[in-house]
């Protein structure tokens, strides 16, 4: 019955369009929290940086993109869990910062009651970032890839997960890669030169409608030549020269 209802909804993300990755996302990950009594969830893309790493706890890694189920009040847009990215990005290590470095790599999964120590629940950093939320326990997925890029899907329960619930998480998030990969091209973190600024991930999203330029300008309320510019600057980051190359990075799917 539960590996009935997995594959039902790999197929309802299958009918989702490219140009749709944060609705495939919000209902993949309200229909995941459903199933396991979680509140709240989250993907991120974290991507590995070049240059020296010596004596970097988190070996160069940094979360490129993120989106929640359910931004966490009074913080609108993701800004509590964009918080605690902050605190990563300055280094500011908190021992749950060092579980997704375990194994770093390959596909994992991971958790706080599991793999944190009694002690850690009472520390500020908990009691600041998720206890004061009502969060007892999370549980994280880490599908990588490449050595440099990986997606990571984040569950919020106010209980503790248990083993049964972790392991429908993992068989579910383990059978597909292709939408992983969707995830990251979306945020221009997997072949892409550098990350998407916001504007551009919106004209990505509508050039994958095929929507032609002088229409994404105006809906985005700009001049067609600012969305040109931004058009080729997507292209050049992509590594490629039109949109039907664009387009054709999502058809290859098992790139």
């Amino acid at each position: 019955m539960q590996t009935e209802i997995i594959h039902r909804l790999w197929d309802e993300l299958s009918d989702f369009q490219a140009s749709q990755p944060d609705q495939a996302a919000a209902h993949f990950m309200g229909r995941l929290c459903d199933m396991v009594g979680a509140w709240n969830a989250t993907w991120a893309g974290a991507i590995r940086i070049d240059g020296d790493t010596g004596g970097d706890p988190l070996e160069g890694w940094r979360v490129g993109a993120v989106q929640a189920l359910h931004p966490v009040a009074p913080h609108p847009d993701e800004g509590h869990f964009k918080e605690i990215l902050r605190v990563w990005d300055r280094r500011e290590i908190d021992p749950s910062f060092l579980l997704p470095m375990r194994a770093v790599g390959t596909f994992r999964t991971y958790s706080f009651r599991r793999e944190l120590p009694p002690e850690w629940f009472g520390s500020a950093f908990y009691e600041r970032h998720y206890g004061s939320i009502g969060t007892r326990d999370a549980v994280f997925v880490a599908f990588p890839l490449n050595e440099n890029c990986e997606s990571h899907f984040g569950f919020y329960s106010h209980q503790t997960f248990a083993d049964e619930e972790i392991a429908r998480l993992t068989y579910t998030l383990r059978g597909i890669k292709w939408f992983h990969r969707s995830l990251l091209l979306a945020n221009g973190l997997l072949i892409a030169s550098s990350p998407l600024t916001p504007t551009e991930r919106r004209i990505l999203q509508l050039l994958l409608t095929g929507a032609a330029e002088k229409q994404i300008a105006r809906q985005m309320d700009v001049a067609s030549s600012t969305v040109h510019q931004h058009v080729m600057r997507i292209f050049r980051k992509f590594g490629v020269r039109s949109r039907a190359a664009l387009m054709g990075l999502w058809l290859n799917r098992a790139g």
